[in-house]
């Protein structure tokens, strides 16, 4: 009996470790296999295509898939900005890229990354060198891209829809008036319409002025760029945006020189093939940004050396947690950096509505640190660079930004809800505290603020602002009675922000790169933080698993609501933000 018991027991142990054996051998294996299968299968020939297919979501960079809650982001189509900038620069004096074909499938960008995408097509085209686009069916981000294009293709029975731009912004007061939640706000600033959501049902009038202001300059640069482009006047692209153009027939957009050919596809490739005096037998030799950056050693990462560091400050600022731009996590990244001999100037790339007001001084602290060694320091903007956002930014030697970000929003403030009412009127659950001192129960939730209590944490946020305002004003050089005077929570468009002095320059990270460079002297540039590929990044992007169930489980599903849980619980009470929107 015994024998029996130990003879089981052993085997089952063996059983365990072999299990387990064959499972590693198996990782290991797909792990080889994608490898190799990705090295062997990319080429480039002598005519080759730098093919920009936007399709999916574009990101700033890359990052390795660290945990399982990770599947949720995890997007083979996904496109990443610095990929495609210096797979353009690096493209335009390659001999072997005779073009670059944009093949356009409804990505989804925000209108400062098109901007840089065209600007880096615009340095590609002085070399002589011809850009083509094609789609099915052209977005208006898409056609913004198209529109540098040497020649603009659309498919017979395609559509172009242009409709110029608006803002929405979703309102909670209604909502929360119904289920029994108060939120109790403190603010300052009357453009800081990041907690107006909560308090009313409808915009306010501070709000829809600034919104129409910074839509306004952010849409005549947009028509100012395709009027440049496809030599067609301001008037006609409102007239294509007023009519609803994508209703028309696309014989009509030939009329209009809203492109130049209606092709099918295949006749665009045959096109192609008569450039580059291919047979007809012979395949295109396309590649994509990330393949051609692999294949030419591009963004391969060298801190051994002196070099300029680029930190991507991306998402919501945190105190605490993962994801977005956590304070306990940049703040020592940034004082490393200043203390790396090798690090010899910093830009920071910032794209963030902004968040923790507490994160955004920490971080602010540690780039004062790092001016302080006596590296340059510069910031790049994207999208949004705004409350936080800002704050992060200010103190920089010199500000990059394009027309169409979004910047300022200098203002600050602090929701406490108040669930009382949904508990004891809705739901029929009372609360009783005891407390050794009056405020003993102060941000409780099951309880409104005293007035005492309001006008002290209004009194604090109030120092909160000032606090934010004079960073501003030490940063840029300025007095703070002119700093208030653009604050006051507005949020501006690039053109505006130049103007009133929030910004330095126009460009994109490139343009902020370039310019470090020439002042260093130093061309070798670190991306930070540093990407360190996990072996479960190479399971799950390996050409064999992409397409499985793996992403379509259950996992995946959870970790979206995980994710939204996360960034709550990441909230502090007192915020430097923008207000959500959706810009279309």
């Amino acid at each position: 009996m015994m024998k029996r018991f130990i003879t089981s027991m052993l085997g089952s142990i063996a059983g365990f470790w072999i299990s387990m054996l064959v499972i590693g051998i198996s990782i290991f294996i797909i792990i080889i296999a994608a490898a190799s299968s990705s090295s062997s299968d990319v080429k480039l020939s002598d005519k080759g295509i730098l093919e920009l297919d936007l399709s999916g979501a574009l990101f700033e960079r890359e990052k390795p898939i660290a945990s399982i809650y990770d599947f949720q982001s995890y997007n083979e189509n996904a496109l990443y900005l610095n990929d495609i900038l210096s797979s353009i620069t690096s493209a335009k004096d390659d001999d072997k890229i005779h073009g670059i074909f944009i093949n356009c499938k409804g990505a989804s960008i925000g209108l400062t990354s098109c901007q840089e995408i065209i600007d880096a097509l615009k340095q590609f085209k002085e070399s002589g060198k011809w850009v083509y686009a094609y789609a099915d069916n052209y977005t208006e981000s898409d056609y913004f891209i198209a529109s540098v294009s040497d020649s603009i293709f659309l498919n017979p029975v395609g559509s172009v829809d242009i409709h110029g731009l608006s803002a929405t912004t979703i309102f909670y007061k209604g909502f929360m008036d119904k289920i029994g939640v108060e939120a109790q706000v403190l603010k300052v600033g009357t453009y800081k319409s990041a907690v107006e959501p909560f308090l009313l049902t409808e915009m306010s009038e501070a709000s829809r002025a600034q919104q129409e202001h910074y839509l306004g300059n952010i849409w005549g640069f947009v028509c100012d760029n395709i009027s440049e482009a496809r030599k067609v006047s301001n008037t006609d692209i409102n007239m294509w945006a007023d009519s609803l153009v994508f209703t028309q027939s696309p014989k009509d957009y030939l009329n209009l020189k809203i492109i130049d050919k209606l092709y099918y596809y295949v006749d665009v490739e045959n096109m192609l093939r008569n450039k580059l005096e291919l047979a007809d037998s012979e395949e295109l030799n396309f590649i994509s940004p990330k393949e051609y950056n692999s294949l030419k050693n591009i963004l391969k990462q060298s801190t051994a050396t002196e070099h300029i560091a680029v930190l991507y400050a991306n998402g919501d600022i945190v105190d605490t947690g993962e994801g977005g731009i956590v304070g306990d996590v940049m703040t020592p990244q940034i004082l490393d950096l200043a203390k790396d001999d090798n690090v010899k100037g910093l830009v920071l790339r910032v794209n963030s509505g902004g968040g923790s007001a507490f994160a955004s001084e920490q971080i602010w602290n540690a780039l004062e640190t790092f001016k302080a060694t006596g590296k340059p320091f510069y910031v790049s903007m994207g999208d949004y660079a705004a409350s936080g956002g800002y704050y992060i930014s200010c103190g920089a030697d010199s500000i990059y930004a394009n027309q169409t970000t979004l910047t300022g929003s200098i203002g600050i403030f602090g929701i406490i809800p108040n669930t009382q009412k949904l508990l004891n009127e809705k739901l029929g659950v009372t609360t009783a505290t005891v407390s050794t001192n009056k405020n003993g129960n102060f941000m409780s939730l099951t309880s409104p603020m005293t007035p005492e209590q309001k006008d002290k944490m209004q009194r604090y946020i109030e120092r909160g602002y000032e606090t934010f305002v004079k960073r501003c004003a030490d940063g840029r050089g300025v007095s703070i009675d002119s700093i208030k005077q653009i604050a006051e929570g507005r949020v501006w468009d690039g053109i505006t922000a130049k103007s009133i002095g929030l910004i330095d320059n126009f460009g994109g990270l490139e343009q902020a790169i370039n310019d470090m460079t020439k002042r260093t002297g130093i061309d070798n540039i670190v991306e930070y933080p540093i990407n360190e590929p996990s072996i479960l990044n190479e399971i799950i992007t390996s050409s064999s698993l992409s397409n499985t169930k793996i992403q379509e489980n259950s996992i995946k599903d959870m970790a979206e609501y995980v994710k939204i849980v996360n960034r709550i619980k990441q909230m502090s009470c007192v915020q430097c933000k923008m207000e959500d929107i959706i810009i279309k």
